[in-house]
């Protein structure tokens, strides 16, 4: 037997004991997405092989922001998490918006419903509940640190359920408009189109602004599997403009209009400081 084909074999019958894993060949189908999402590009201005069309971070955080807009706390530096940048980008759309109403799908650790909570008048994040996490089987230690950093602050909500069937219109009823949207839960395709779609059906008024993360594997390199799910997910007709913000993982939509760039992936770095405090 060739050895091609004996590599073949073992695959397959890897595929066979683990259904899972067909998930991870798929979404390393990078060209496939590609073409997914670019698919959209008659409708999003800007979209083209380097991704969406990139606003530059310092519009939402500028050099000359005091010290506090500049400013991320908490932060874990632990798996799973959000770069400094995602999580000050969130700061400054909550900051921007008078008693902003803050939503997001995914709690993890907390730490970005900890960051928004310091700049937001309330904030409300949706997770499986821990008896969901304990019938996927996922460990206990890890169910046990979801909203580690969130639990105490007393403007922060926890909701529990699943993204796909939770009441999101009761949610907008009760707790709503919401502000600023972040939709941070499962990364595959088929749950940022669902993701994408309800919230949009359900939360998004005229003056909201939805951010994705995982958007990029790297700051200006498009994980396209995400962005062929939120474009597919995305209602027509929009008014607004969806845009990379640079130096983060997160793509942005806005009501208005922003001043975007063509991404250019050798573009001269940015130039940041860091202080680390503990």
């Amino acid at each position: 037997m060739s050895s091609r084909l004996t590599i073949a074999l073992r695959a397959l019958a890897a595929l066979a004991r683990t259904p899972a894993l067909l998930t991870e060949v798929l979404a390393a189908d990078v060209p496939a997405w590609r073409a997914r999402a670019l698919a959209h590009a008659a409708n999003w201005p800007g979209l083209g092989p380097n991704g969406l069309p990139l606003v530059p971070f310092a519009h939402f955080v500028p050099a000359t922001a005091p010290a506090t807009a500049r400013t991320v706390a908490p932060f874990a530096f632990g798996d799973g998490g959000s770069l400094p940048t995602d999580l000050l980008l969130l700061r400054a759309l909550a900051r921007r918006q008078p008693h902003c109403r803050y939503f997001e799908i995914g709690t993890w650790r907390g730490e970005s419903a900890a960051n928004v909570a310091a700049e937001a008048a309330t904030v409300h994040t949706l997770n499986l509940s821990p008896a969901e996490m304990r019938a996927l089987h996922l460990p206990e230690r890890y169910i046990e640190l979801h909203g580690h950093f969130s639990r105490p602050l007393p403007n922060v909500t926890h909701l529990h359920g699943d993204s796909a069937t939770f009441d999101l219109a009761g949610l907008q009823a009760s707790a709503g408009p919401f502000d600023v949207v972040f939709i941070d839960g499962d990364h595959r395709y088929v749950a940022v189109r669902r993701d994408t779609a309800r919230v949009f059906e359900h939360l998004v008024g005229p003056r909201t602004v939805v951010v994705w993360h995982d958007a990029n594997r790297q700051p200006g390199h498009p994980r396209w599997e995400v962005l062929a799910g939120l474009l597919d997910g995305l209602p027509h007709g929009l008014p607004g403009q969806l845009v990379q913000v640079g130096n983060t993982l997160c793509a942005l939509y806005a009501p208005q209009l922003l001043p975007a760039l063509p991404p250019n992936p050798l573009a001269d770095p940015g130039h940041f400081e860091v202080e680390v405090r503990f």
